[in-house]
């Protein structure tokens, strides 16, 4: 009788076995059925910081709150929720900023598109460019809008259709200028 139990006792154990081990097969096209989305990102990266450098230096740094990168069709990150972008000189010192709630980089194209309460500042010279859209081409370092935007100075503030400017935000040139600005008549002799 004991003999009996023991060889019972195996069998369950080996009926056992071997269901566990049979039932523990994946198929891989099945799981991506249920858990693969073509659209969902390849990555997602919360509190991204990002510092680019070039022969040791500093060049730009970004800053997001969600960043999502997907490789297919092309390169491109999202960010998403706020950004910053710090642009430095050529001797490490932060001159400008960008500032928006939502943008994507193309890494394919070299260009980063930012929108929704977008703000480019120069530090020294204290002016602020207000939009709702730009387009930075990393390449030439070339920023440019065909929207409206509100460029405010010591001297005054003023508005267009459309801007081109550097990085830097040191000069600029208006595509269609409008607006007002106070010219100090002692300082421009």
């Amino acid at each position: 009788m004991i003999f009996q139990s023991k060889k019972i006792a195996f069998y369950s154990f080996y009926l056992f076995t071997l269901l566990v081990l049979y039932s523990c097969v994946n198929d891989i096209d099945t799981i991506k059925k249920v858990t693969y989305d073509p659209k969902s990102p390849d990555n997602v990266t919360q509190n991204l910081e990002v510092k680019y450098t070039d022969s040791g230096y500093a060049k730009i740094q970004l800053f997001a709150k969600l960043a999502e990168s997907y490789t297919k069709p092309e390169s491109i990150m999202k960010l998403k929720d706020g950004l910053k972008v710090n642009f430095f000189s050529n001797d490490g010192k932060i001159v400008s900023y960008l500032t928006a709630l939502y943008g994507e980089i193309n890494y394919t194209k070299g260009i980063m598109y930012v929108r929704d309460s977008v703000q480019l500042y120069n530090i020294e010279k204290q002016q602020r460019l207000e939009t709702e859209e730009l387009i930075w081409n990393q390449k030439d370092s070339l920023i440019y809008t065909n929207k409206s935007v509100i460029v405010r100075t010591k001297g005054g503030i003023l508005f267009g259709d459309g801007i081109r400017t550097q990085q830097d935000f040191e000069f600029y040139e208006f595509i269609n200028p409008k607006g007002r600005i106070n010219i100090d008549k002692e300082n421009s002799k």
